[in-house]
């Protein structure tokens, strides 16, 4: 599965638990439900404080893209953190999770990964950035930036592309000085990879 795709046409639904919406970009392997996905990434909109849903066995990664900032508090694992803009935080969905709202409404980019089976890497890039594999996300947070994994093309905000169960090497350069890159890498964690 390769494919672009910007959230401009994807549509908004409910959380899981009804507090807010969300853009689905990818959820793998595909018809799998909220039980059964091994990785998902997501946009969410946040516009009022409240309980984030629990997702049991899930390790989660979450960033702020717009706002003011968002105060994210679980005392079932010490968690108390304020997001900052294009800094990711990980944390598990295992445990009831309450956010605050700084200043209005945010929109947050979300990694949600199935423990045991895959791992998510996160980074954030405002320079020219490579990467490689099998599974995986680029997702344009700000600016315009410039792609080349299948052919060469130019990506805007709100952007990107996905790919899963094939290897992919990607190199990007920003076209502008306020370009922000969020790369996601699923990795499969060594004990789920079937024996050769």
């Amino acid at each position: 599965m390769y494919r672009a795709f910007d959230l401009h046409h994807i549509a908004p639904v409910p959380w899981k638990n009804g507090g807010g919406l969300t853009q689905e970009i990818v959820c793998w392997p595909p018809g799998a439900g909220m039980s059964e996905f091994q990785w998902r990434v997501s946009v969410a909109s946040i516009d009022a404080g409240g309980p984030f849903s629990v997702f049991p066995g899930v390790d989660r990664v979450i960033l702020l893209l717009e706002g003011g900032g968002v105060r994210l508090l679980s005392p079932g694992q010490g968690l108390d953190r304020r997001l900052e803009h294009f800094r990711p935080l990980q944390f598990s969905g295992d445990h009831p999770c309450d956010c605050t709202l700084l200043g209005g409404a945010s929109r947050d980019f979300n990694v949600m990964t199935r423990r045991g089976a895959v791992v998510a890497d996160v980074q954030v890039f405002a320079g020219a950035a490579t990467g490689s594999g099998s599974h995986g996300l680029l997702f344009v947070a700000a600016g315009t930036w410039s792609l080349h994994s299948r052919g060469h093309g130019t990506l805007g905000t709100q952007a990107g592309i996905c790919w899963a169960g094939e290897p992919l090497t990607w190199t990007a350069t920003p076209l502008d000085d306020e370009a922000r890159l969020v790369a996601v890498h699923i990795r499969e964690c060594s004990a789920s990879r079937s024996p050769r």
